[in-house]
């Protein structure tokens, strides 16, 4: 079989010191952002600045650097968007923590009565001349390891909206000394959550794995197992994360664009408008603090679903812990080159025009899609043995070192293929916006006709991309190739998330400009920093979605030889009605994620028309409104509506796998899986396009655009209603649907003991 090259001892230390170097590296970026002050400076502070190394010509570019007023505004408008962040996901926290804690105990009551809480050994599930731990060891380490995804999720997600509250006003203040300096405060402070999520989510699920191995011993199988309540924790915290803070983003946006933009007539940002600090606190929320666990979720699940594969297959059985460990040296070389790649936005070459900005983050993907591909060979050639093999459903498969790197190769280039696709039907740099941002010139019809075609036919080429990565790395390695390829993908998660979080830093870095009374020319660098974030906020969703359907179709796999069905075949009846109900879901859980907007939205609308209509000089600007109120109907709303689609993806994989049994809840899993993936992809691209066709409009850079502009024409209001159409469809139906596919398959596979044991209980009666 051939010797591994790095030995057990060099992948212990190897591992969580790439975890730790990540977390040093996150706090560095922090330190450096730290240095901008948000208060005023002094005279001496400026002529010492220019003493110690600034140019004249630097100087003389600064706007407002002695506005102290102006300072002050933007301090006091980040404390509001701060507080209203912390005060929501607090809110958030207290509900999702007790759907944790009821959890926790149902997956304990769930796996423990599989053997009626039997403390005896039992015959191991794949090697019944073993004697595996018991039933009630496998429950307790589940509940254990389920609790530890969600705290880290829940603290991913709130470590970064910290940040991010942190970096806006920064961002805001380094425009002022122009459009490079705010670049880099808005980058670095991506780079501080990149990290800190990548490098927490590593070093937790390796200490975890360690600390459960002094209990399991040699019972790998056993171990492995538990190990997926880490991805299941993960993944339920991301949900209620992305749909509250979805619900909450965009009834605030909805709501102050409808009437802000199209019925008083007043710029994005204006502070004369109620919901304005609402949907600032919303971009934090939603995009930040949902995304962040969101992106933690797929990694985490990508891990458990290689590692349970592999605990099955030669590396578990003949105890090889480094080739073990392969899935988590993929993630601690994509620590290191993702730090690489970072310096080329920061240190390597210096942002100074606008038209600069997209490049420098598109690169930022290409080299580290590139850097990575090298770290990947690197691994697979010191980490796995030249050939092995790996657990195909009841047979074992011979694999060579270099299939597995093609596997995770193909993930990579698959996740970059997608999120240039996803750019290239999103940015208005190209055809399909502009073509949909012209529709507008007819009225609202055409642009939303325009704009759902653009989001269907925006499947096609992920679809494909999906696909072919499917074909080649289960042809390659089964289905622990598809594992290896989804974790490809997210192999570069800290420089995805450091591009992804730029975005809401740079929008709510407008929105305090507006807000604070700045020039026009700082708005235009914040706006032209904002369009660049926009862009790539959509390839991340492109990349979010796509590792989604290879980890859900992964975690479906190990479901399928866990529950020991021998094929899942559509002809037979009890999996055909699970395919259809499936497919299904999707559009129920859309339904009610959208609905849950619309009805958040009209409520705000009212809120906001009331407070034009009976506060005394709010649209002179001689009174200021009263942000507090929308903010408390974003939250409230939010919070209530988040409920009902939770407990829909949560309780069908236990309602169907109790009552119909595996083979209908497999059924369930890959109807959803194929449905959810095209929803997702068209609605997050159809909305993006809508932005981004009312942004080419407003920018007004080529003849074309002035053509349909300027701001308040007939086509920018028909622009700002498609635009308003898809934000519930970009920020809040379409990222929720990728946690919906990945969480009921990791959520069957936690349950698979006792779903094949006890399962099925309506067929079991006729």
């Amino acid at each position: 079989m051939g010797s591994i090259i790095l030995s057990d001892l060099l992948t212990q230390i190897l591992i969580p010191v790439c975890a730790v170097v990540g977390i040093l590296f996150s706090l560095f970026q922090w330190y450096i952002v730290s240095r901008v002050k948000v208060s005023p400076q002094k005279i001496s502070d400026i002529n010492n600045k220019k003493n110690n190394g600034f140019d004249d010509s630097l100087i003389e570019e600064e706007e407002g650097i002695n506005d102290h007023n102006t300072v002050l505004k933007c301090a006091e408008i980040q404390n509001a968007i701060s507080e209203g962040a912390t005060s929501f996901l607090f809110t958030e926290y207290q509900y999702v923590g007790v759907f944790m804690v009821a959890f926790a105990i149902l997956i304990f009551l769930f796996l423990g009565s599989v053997e009626g809480f039997s403390t005896k050994l039992q015959p191991c599930t794949y090697n019944v001349d073993k004697m595996c731990k018991s039933a009630l060891a496998n429950a307790t380490f589940s509940t254990i390891s389920f609790v530890l995804g969600a705290v880290t999720s829940v603290i991913s997600g709130f470590l970064g909206m910290k940040i991010a509250t942190y970096a806006n006003a920064r961002t805001t203040l380094e425009a002022r000394k122009g459009v490079g300096k705010a670049f880099i405060v808005a980058f670095r402070s991506g780079a501080v959550m990149g990290f800190l999520l990548a490098a927490n989510g590593l070093l937790v699920l390796y200490l975890t794995i360690n600390v459960f191995k002094i209990y399991y011993g040699d019972d790998w199988e056993g171990l492995f197992e538990a190990i997926t309540g880490y991805g299941l924790g993960g993944s339920s915290m991301a949900l209620f994360g992305r749909v509250g803070g979805g619900i909450y983003t965009k009834a605030a946006d909805v709501g102050a664009d409808l009437v802000g933009k199209v019925e008083r007539n007043i710029p994005e940002d204006d502070p004369r408008n109620p919901a304005v600090i609402a949907d600032n606190v919303g971009d934090n929320v939603g995009d930040i603090a949902g995304m962040g666990s969101d992106l933690f979720g797929s990694y985490a699940e990508s891990s458990c679903a290689a590692l349970v594969v592999a605990s099955i297959s030669s590396f578990g059985i003949n105890h090889e812990f480094t080739a073990m460990c392969y899935p988590l040296l993929i993630s601690s070389v994509g620590i290191l080159v993702c730090l690489l790649t970072t310096l080329f936005a920061t240190d390597f070459f210096e942002i100074k025009l606008v038209t600069q900005i997209e490049p420098a983050l598109k690169n930022q993907l290409i080299i580290s899609t590139a850097l990575m591909t090298l770290g990947i060979a690197l691994v697979s050639w010191v980490a796995l043995p030249s050939s092995f093999t790996i657990f195909n459903f009841g047979t074992q498969k011979v694999v060579k070192n270099w299939e597995l790197f093609f596997c995770v190769a193909i993930g990579l280039w698959a996740g970059l293929v997608i999120g240039f696709i996803t750019e290239y039907y999103t940015s208005n740099a190209y055809s399909p916006v502009q073509d949909v941002a012209d529709s507008c010139r007819t009225g609202a019809a055409t642009n939303v006709i325009f704009g759902l075609a653009l989001g269907y036919k925006s499947v096609i080429i992920p679809i494909f991309a999906i696909a072919i990565s499917i074909f080649v790395s289960f042809s390659l390695a089964a289905m622990y190739g598809i594992a290896v390829a989804a974790l490809g993908m997210l192999s570069t998660i800290a420089t995805g998330l450091a591009i992804d979080a730029y975005g809401p830093i740079s929008d709510n870095a407008g929105g305090i400009a507006e807000m604070a009374g700045m020039s026009h020319r700082i708005r235009e660098r914040t706006d032209a920093l904002d369009a660049a974030g926009n862009t790539t906020a959509a390839i991340g969703k492109g990349f979010a979605i796509g590792s989604a359907a290879l980890v859900s179709l992964a975690l479906f796999g190990a479901f399928v030889s866990r529950a020991a069905i021998l094929s899942v075949d559509v002809l037979t009846p009890k999996v055909f009605i699970g395919l259809l109900v499936g497919a299904m879901l999707p559009y129920w859980f859309s339904a009610m994620t959208m609905k849950s907007v619309g009805s958040a939205a009209l409520t705000m609308v009212e809120e906001v028309r009331r407070q034009f209509n009976t506060i005394p000089g709010l649209m002179e600007g001689t009174a200021k409104p009263d942000y507090a109120n929308c903010v408390k109907i974003s939250t409230d709303a939010s919070i209530k509506e988040m409920i009902p689609p939770g407990a829909l993806v949560m309780l069908t994989p236990l309602i169907v796998g109790t009552f119909f049994g595996v083979e209908t809840l497999s059924g369930v899993l890959a109807g959803s899986l194929v449905s959810g993936v095209q929803i997702a992809i068209s609605a997050s691209n159809t909305g993006g396009a809508w932005d981004n066709a009312k942004k080419y409009i407003e920018a007004g850079v080529s003849d074309h655009a002035k053509s349909l502009g300027p701001k308040g024409s007939d086509p920018h209001k028909a622009a700002v209603i498609g635009d308003t159409i898809g934000d519930p469809l970009k920020d809040t139906s379409g990222p929720s649907l990728n946690i919906l596919i990945k969480l009921m398959a990791v959520e069957s596979l936690v349950f698979a003991p006792f779903f094949a044991k006890h399962g099925g209980l309506i067929f079991k009666l006729f």
